[in-house]
């Protein structure tokens, strides 16, 4: 299956919740509690068996970081192979993604924002371009935006967003130079809390 490129406000009424894929949360959250669909607005929620619990949070993991399932399933056998839990692992890996620390970073207003940047190589990492988004960052990287793109109007007010960002403990950025830097591997706080990685984890056990 190919990336979804429908309307992001269906994923987020699908699953309930507001997933970070649109810049406007107050939009997202007016028809939050309706399904998508013709039927959407009365259509009764049946209870989930364990495979339907495992299978949505599965899918919100995949929505949240914009990744396939092909990838996603070497993200678990990577974080089954490495020492420690597994979903734990599985969390590092996902949060240690390129385009997710560009957007942790607060340079991109979304990950698929942030993968589009990516992807047209308006970033360096230690000095080399880096165009892609699946690259695993690694504790001292330094990520700087290329000289040349800095004047695209991508990055207007730039400095004044970071500044007010508030990031997660394992990044540091310049607000003034926009150079930001790994200082740490991610830690239990600074995980995506909307979706339970024990059910993803039993969902592949199995498969």
């Amino acid at each position: 299956m190919g990336r979804f490129i429908g309307p992001k406000n269906k994923i987020a009424r699908r699953f309930g919740i507001n997933l970070g894929l649109k810049t406007n949360a107050a939009k997202v959250a007016r028809r939050l509690n309706q399904q998508p669909g013709v039927h959407g607005p009365t259509r009764r929620k049946g209870s989930l068996s364990s495979f339907g619990k495992q299978l949505t949070e599965k899918q919100k993991a995949k929505h949240i970081y914009g990744v396939r399932e092909r990838q996603f399933r070497k993200y678990v056998q990577e974080a089954n192979r490495l020492q420690g839990d597994s979903g734990h692992n599985l969390q590092v890996l996902l949060e240690r993604r390129f385009d997710n620390v560009i957007y942790r970073l607060g340079l991109g207003a979304t990950r698929a924002q942030a993968r589009q940047m990516v992807s047209h190589g308006m970033f360096t990492v230690n000095g080399k371009k880096m165009n892609v988004p699946s690259y695993i960052v690694k504790q001292g990287d330094v990520i700087d935006v290329k000289d040349n793109k800095k004047k695209k109007g991508i990055f207007d007010g730039a400095s004044d967003r970071v500044e007010a960002l508030e990031l997660p403990s394992w990044l540091t950025i310049d607000a003034k130079s926009l150079q930001g830097k790994v200082v740490s591997l991610p830690l239990e706080d600074d995980f995506e809390k909307s979706f339970n990685v024990t059910f993803i984890i039993e969902y592949y056990a199995t498969r």
